[in-house]
């Protein structure tokens, strides 16, 4: 009889151990799943950011016809500046369906620049269609990031 005693006392203390330790590791895994998706969010914001403000420097370029080609180069070259350090970082952090979507749109924020920097002005059919493809590949990036983050239209994750 002591011996049934002795053999469930240690099957007890196996199956709780066990048990806590597979509660430790699935919590593990999932705050890990949290921190990398919380550390993608705060880059999908941080590259959205960069693109936006250098869009918005080269609409302000392609609205003053006045600024010399000189001031217009250097001012379009430093507004593009933290995009790129943002794009290396997304193309080592997120899937390569993002990658690929973010690829897209700094292109086209690129080629947008450049006609910016040749004077293009903003009343240009050249920049309205540079614009219009660069807001195009934008809209899907986001809609990709949104997927990856798995967020609803709610904008609940999900």
């Amino acid at each position: 009889m002591q011996w049934i005693t002795l053999i469930s006392t240690i099957v007890g203390a196996v199956i709780a151990t066990g048990s806590a330790m597979l509660l430790d590791r699935q919590r593990w895994k999932r705050e890990r799943v949290d921190r990398e998706t919380q550390a993608r969010r705060t880059l999908y914001g941080d590259y959205l950011a960069s693109l936006s403000e250098a869009r918005h420097a080269c609409g302000n370029m392609a609205r003053d016809p006045d600024m010399e080609p000189s001031m217009r180069r250097t001012t379009a070259r430093e507004a593009f500046g933290p995009c790129i350090g943002l794009r290396y970082q997304m193309t080592i952090s997120v899937p390569s369906r993002v990658v690929e979507a973010s690829e897209d749109a700094f292109r086209r924020l690129r080629d947008l620049r450049d006609r910016v920097m040749e004077g293009v002005l903003a009343t240009d059919p050249v920049y309205l269609e540079g614009r219009r493809t660069y807001d195009d590949a934008l809209a899907v990036l986001r809609a990709r990031m949104r997927e990856d983050l798995r967020v609803g239209d709610d904008g609940a994750a999900h």
